[in-house]
């Protein structure tokens, strides 16, 4: 496949990129300072856009069979909620006006119902200092669900997410988060990668939201 991916430096991109390209995929990488792209491959296209462009970055899009976002807006950024929601909607309509249909998501996981009717991110454990990049995404996940034009999938990750090993091994959920046995919620996101690229391969959750766990 040919695969756009955006946000290809950052901490889910990175691994991701190296996880499509493992594949066999075609990919441009797209990011705001593609110098930090470390992968080299044949299959690789580095390319430098904004996501606020909407138009350069649709004629960046065409001709992709698919669109992976894992845009941030910088876990520093005072202005995270309003950026994260302005780029994630100039994404979507990016992806729209280049006649690519396929957008998956990388979300958060404060959007999990951890009970029936609450999520994670209104629980009194949640920490405070990603409650705003968590709001974002919860609500550009409801933005998201009122696409109909497009096969999007939303990818929020367990609990726990963090650096680690790639096994390829891991259980599925889809609106509670994935517990072990030890009523851990927890994945690598060498993991997560793997998760990402299956779903662009196999299409198992179109116009729905996903997760994992170990």
């Amino acid at each position: 496949m040919k695969i756009a991916l955006i946000g290809a430096t950052g901490f889910v991109g990175t691994p991701t990129l190296k996880e499509a390209l493992q594949h066999g995929h075609e990919i441009t990488a797209i990011a705001r300072n593609t110098g930090k792209i470390t992968t080299q491959s044949e299959k690789l296209t580095a390319v430098e856009a904004d996501a606020d462009d909407t138009a350069a970055l649709a004629e960046i899009l065409k001709g992709h069979d698919a669109v992976i976002s894992a845009y941030n807006a910088g876990w520093t950024n005072p202005n995270y909620y309003d950026d994260f929601i302005k780029a994630s909607e100039s994404i979507q309509h990016a992806v729209k006006l280049s006649g690519v249909k396929r957008l998956l998501i990388v979300g958060g996981a404060g959007s999990l119902e951890i009970a029936p009717g609450v999520q994670l991110v209104d629980t009194p454990e949640f920490p405070a200092e990603y409650k705003v990049a968590a709001g974002a995404a919860r609500d550009y996940l409801n933005i998201i669900k009122k696409e109909n034009d497009l096969d999007w999938t939303f990818i929020s990750p367990a609990i726990n997410l963090h650096p680690g090993t790639r096994t390829g091994v891991f259980r599925l959920g889809t609106d509670q988060p994935v517990f072990d046995d030890k009523n851990q919620s927890d994945i690598s996101v060498e993991d997560m990668a793997v998760a990402i690229v299956d779903e662009i391969e196999n299409n198992s959750f179109i116009k729905k939201r996903f997760t994992l766990g170990y």
